[in-house]
């Protein structure tokens, strides 16, 4: 698979928050980090996430952090992807039922 499949997403975490949940997220697979690129070789491809902190999202006086979070899959067949992005959303969700 040559081409590169991109996602977008906001996330409720500071960039911190975020780098210290890569190892886990990512199934301790082999990763660099590079300013706001977290580069990730998994599944004989590679995913490259780029973060953008935005500002927070405010209701009332409560201030929420905002991550901006892209993801570039390349070498990752549908299956492979699917997977990383189910391991990696079930890691990083916090609190809620």
């Amino acid at each position: 698979m040559s081409d590169v499949t991109h996602l977008r997403r906001d996330m409720g975490c500071t960039r911190a928050e975020f780098i210290d949940w890569v190892p886990g997220a990512i199934r301790q697979a082999p990763f660099q980090i590079d300013g706001d690129l977290v580069t990730v070789i998994t599944h004989g491809g590679r995913v490259q996430i780029l973060l953008e902190e935005k500002p927070p999202r405010r209701i009332g006086l409560l201030a929420l952090p905002v991550l901006g979070v892209t993801f570039s899959f390349r070498g990752l067949d549908k299956p492979k992807l699917d997977d990383f992005l189910d391991h990696f959303d079930l890691y990083t969700r916090r609190g809620g039922g």
